[in-house]
């Protein structure tokens, strides 16, 4: 166990995360996007599913633009003028060095949220353990039946563990939202989908209404 004022096991060797871009782009300013405070994005190159109607496949299939001292950069400019960092995507979890990049951002003074589809339950038990996180947006996707359909992955049970995860813990505040797309959700399953969250804070979006990156970038 470790916390933010200790720093955690280097997943990558430093060498090597210097060498990738896992960052496509950086939006500034957002009022939006982590609830009670003024934040900034940073998009993760990549994901692990294939949703057919993805808002941003421009992230998902594309190689990144940025390293991470692009971000440390650009972040060192906005102490005392921003609250909190959104770590979004793409996926933010698949990238190999995203626990020791949070834990840099935690000692910068910035809040952290983040957003995530759940595939990686073992990376956001570290987030949790090491308490990175100040919110966590998670993205149910689907129902069981229909998981494979709408992601293009067959991995609900590794969802499902995410999901338990966080609804059996009181320490990070979290909300748990869908993107309805009426070809592939109906109202029974948003009612699945609600039971299964119990209690959660649960929120739907329609796929028309739902931002892109590309409104503001840097």
């Amino acid at each position: 166990m470790w916390s933010a004022l200790e720093a955690p096991p280097r997943e990558e060797p430093l060498a090597y995360r210097r060498q990738v871009l896992p960052v496509y782009a950086i939006t500034p300013f957002s009022m939006l996007d982590f609830p009670d405070r003024i934040a900034c994005i940073v998009w993760f190159s990549g994901c692990n599913m294939r949703c057919s109607y993805c808002h941003n496949p421009q992230i998902v299939r594309s190689k990144g633009k940025k390293d991470e001292r692009a971000v440390f950069s650009f972040l060192e400019k906005r102490q005392g003028l921003l609250d909190g960092v959104v770590l979004s995507g793409g996926e933010a979890t698949s990238y190999p060095g995203v626990i020791d990049f949070a834990f840099q951002i935690k000692n910068m003074g910035f809040a952290l949220k983040l957003d995530t589809n759940g595939l990686r339950p073992d990376v956001i038990e570290r987030f949790l353990e090491g308490k990175l996180l100040d919110y966590v947006a998670l993205d149910y996707k689907a129902s069981p039946g229909k998981f494979k359909t709408v992601t293009g992955v067959d991995k609900y049970s590794a969802f499902e563990r995410s999901l338990e995860m966080l609804l059996s813990q009181s320490q990070v505040p979290f909300e748990v939202r869908t993107t309805v797309h009426t070809t592939f959700l109906y109202e029974n399953d948003v009612a699945d989908i609600i039971v299964a969250c119990g209690m959660a804070s649960w929120g739907w979006q329609s796929l028309l209404r739902h931002a892109t990156c590309a409104s503001v970038q840097a």
